[in-house]
């Protein structure tokens, strides 16, 4: 079913940020009738769009502006255009918000579930969708996580748009109604972008914005900052480790009401963290209509997303594991939480408190090699604490550096968990992880070989 073209009929929209996300709107808001301009301060990213009116935004009568999410328009330094874009009494508008009008404006009644959270969003996203499919429901995912909201499809009354949501995106929605929300976690991220870690949570905090009393908001409660904020709101609890609503026990997911699914079938899920993904995931599904049969079946067949604990595969007994997904110090320890002993592939751009964090989890790092700009500051952290490691530059050599000392014997889990962002290096974690696994497959495929 195609949104109607003549949903934004009158309309004029300024896209600045020629991303996935950018294109995506762009497009969507042309079929859909209004009249759009696009740019980007990249000349490589307007090459990617020349089916587009390809114009530096005038802002007299524009109806909205919208940015890619990373463009900021106020914290550190707004962009210029939102700077203008407030003088012209232009609002800064969401592709999630235009997604939820057009829904609505197109008749249908689709429900909105979305999850946010400093680690974990793209595997619960993924999960609630495979469970709803599972269940034989309409259940689209996107946002933050592949299909930007806009290229997402029509749905019917019985559908649900199951949507990523990161603080940057957040931040400026104004509209959209989850009918189902969860915030996984707290940890500090994105400081520079909010100010300090309270306006970090009150962004995150805004996917609970315009719920009801019949709508379901799910909290984690395994760090002290969602914790809190689950007790001031009543939520709907979630753990990986400790009773409550939904929680993790060892390897069964529970519920106050009794057993969901045994976890140890879900390969694709390991550790406590994927078990509070689980939970939260089962919560959502049950909430918007899945029966306890689906869910279990949907967390045992859930195939697990690249990057994110990615299981590359294994040679003489060494596994390689991509977590290319982990850009922070958090994400890293939950990635160490899974295993004994690892040789650790780490460094990229370091978020505030480099890997600090991770002391109690540097007994299992048998080996750290350090990659990319950051490199300096993480070696300092694991020299203070006797963790043997190696400066060597490029994700090429720490492979290979890697692959031969876990043929001595040091490990037998070769593990990237840079807790970094890539940009000093790639284009993004998935550039990152794309490397690492393509390197680690010709090492597995020269094995078999040979």
């Amino acid at each position: 079913m195609n949104f109607s073209p003549t949903t934004f009929a009158g309309r004029r929209y300024a896209i600045h940020g020629l991303g996935k996300m950018g294109r995506a709107a762009a497009r969507a808001l042309l079929a859909m009738g209004a009249d759009v301009t696009a740019w980007d301060d990249s000349l490589a990213a307007r090459k990617a769009a020349l089916d587009l009116r390809l114009v530096q935004p005038k802002l007299k009568g524009l109806s909205g502006l919208v940015l890619a999410p990373g463009i900021p328009h106020l914290l550190p330094e707004p962009h210029p255009i939102a700077v203008a874009a407030r003088k012209a009494g232009v609002p800064i508008v969401s592709d999630v918000d235009l997604l939820f009008e057009a829904v609505r404006a197109n008749g249908s009644m689709a429900r909105f579930a979305g999850i946010t959270g400093t680690n974990g969003k793209s595997t619960t996203t993924a999960l609630l969708a495979h469970i709803l499919a599972t269940a034989g429901r309409a259940a689209p995912a996107g946002g933050n996580l592949g299909t930007p909201a806009l290229a997402l499809p029509l749905l019917q009354g019985e559908g649900t748009y199951v949507l990523e949501m990161s603080s940057y995106m957040l931040e400026r929605v104004t509209q959209v109604h989850f009918s189902a929300a969860c915030l996984l976690n707290i940890a500090p991220d994105h400081i520079d972008r909010h100010g300090d870690i309270a306006g970090y949570i009150a962004a995150k905090r805004r996917i609970f914005d315009r719920q009801s009393r019949s709508d379901l908001a799910v909290i984690g409660i395994d760090d002290p900052d969602a914790a809190q904020l689950a007790r001031m709101m009543n939520a709907v609890t979630i753990s990986g480790e400790k009773p409550a609503d939904f929680w993790g026990d060892g390897a069964i997911l529970r519920s106050n009401t009794g057993d969901l699914a045994d976890l140890s079938r879900a390969r694709a899920l390991p550790g406590a963290h994927n078990a509070q993904n689980a939970a939260a995931a089962a919560a959502m599904a049950l909430y918007l209509g899945a029966d306890l049969d689906a869910v279990a079946r949907g967390i045992a067949t859930y195939p697990g997303l690249p990057h994110r604990m990615e299981f590359v595969g294994a040679a003489r007994g060494i596994s390689f594991v991509n977590d290319s997904k982990a850009t922070n110090a958090d994400s890293t320890a939950r990635a160490l939480a899974c295993y004994d002993r690892v040789i650790l592939i780490a460094g990229g751009t370091a978020k505030e408190g480099g890997i600090e964090s991770l002391t109690s989890f540097f007994p299992r790092i048998a080996r750290a090699y350090l990659i990319g700009r950051d490199a300096p500051i993480l070696g300092k952290t694991l020299a203070e604490h006797g963790v043997a490691h190696e400066h060597v530059g490029t994700l090429e050599n720490a492979v290979a550096a890697a692959w031969t000392a876990a043929q001595t014997g040091a490990a037998p889990v070769i593990l990237l968990s840079p807790a970094c962002a890539s940009w000093d290096q790639f284009t993004g974690f998935d550039a990152r992880g794309d490397l690492f696994r393509s390197l680690a497959q010709v090492l597995i495929s020269g094995e078999t070989a040979a």
